[in-house]
């Protein structure tokens, strides 16, 4: 079997908010995968845009599955280990679901936009209307697809709105170059021009960035 039957494989079942994130992403282009578990992403923007595409994963055991796969993939860590990088190193940074995990988002954001000239990045959303009702009839904290672990076992230290999103690129100076609200798999996508929407019924936001 080929170094690329792996990686096909692992394209071939990557995640449907992957895909919407790789049709933001240009061709040929320098990208930075941050949390990049088992490399699909990289592995699909090699065989279908031929991007310069590297990763970098917390977890050893998804570093180890993604360099077995041919995939250059680094163990390392958002908080601590993106200050090693150079200024400009990549035209995309991408950070998918795991904005709400990492210890100072705000901190990793703006090494994201110091390394690459664009980020990407998704997270689930804790405004959606499931989340707000289990709280209110419940009072406990919510189990969805989305935030599927108990509170005492999460590793999702800083849940997030859309809203609190939008709020948080006003505040830092970015400028917001495309976003849509999708569900879980990535397939819903009506309210991108309609924040509030968004906001209430989008399971997950995406977000492409940029210094103005």
């Amino acid at each position: 079997m080929s170094t690329l039957d792996p990686v096909r494989f692992l394209t071939k079942n990557m995640r449907v908010d992957l895909a919407l994130i790789a049709g933001m992403i240009a061709p040929g282009t320098r990208v930075l995968d941050i949390g990049c578990g088992d490399g699909a992403l990289i592995g699909h923007l090699f065989q279908t845009k031929s991007c310069d595409a590297r990763g970098i994963e917390i977890d050893m055991d998804e570093v180890t599955r993604a360099v077995a796969h041919g995939l250059p993939v680094m163990h390392g860590d958002a908080d601590i280990d993106l200050a090693h990088y150079p200024d400009s190193a990549f035209d995309y940074v991408v950070l998918s679901r795991a904005l709400q995990a990492v210890e100072r988002p705000r901190a990793v954001l703006r090494q994201m936009l110091r390394i690459g000239t664009r980020a990407i990045v998704s997270f689930p959303n804790f405004g959606h209307w499931l989340v707000r009702w289990q709280l209110l009839s419940t009072g406990r904290m919510p189990m969805t697809e989305a935030w599927d672990r108990p509170w005492h076992e999460t590793p999702n230290i800083h849940p997030c709105t859309i809203r609190d999103f939008f709020v948080l690129c006003e505040e830092e100076g970015y400028v917001v170059e495309r976003w849509l609200a999708a569900d879980d798999g990535g397939r819903r996508r009506p309210w991108r021009r309609l924040s509030r929407m968004a906001n209430l019924f989008g399971e997950q936001g995406l977000f492409l960035l940029r210094h103005r």
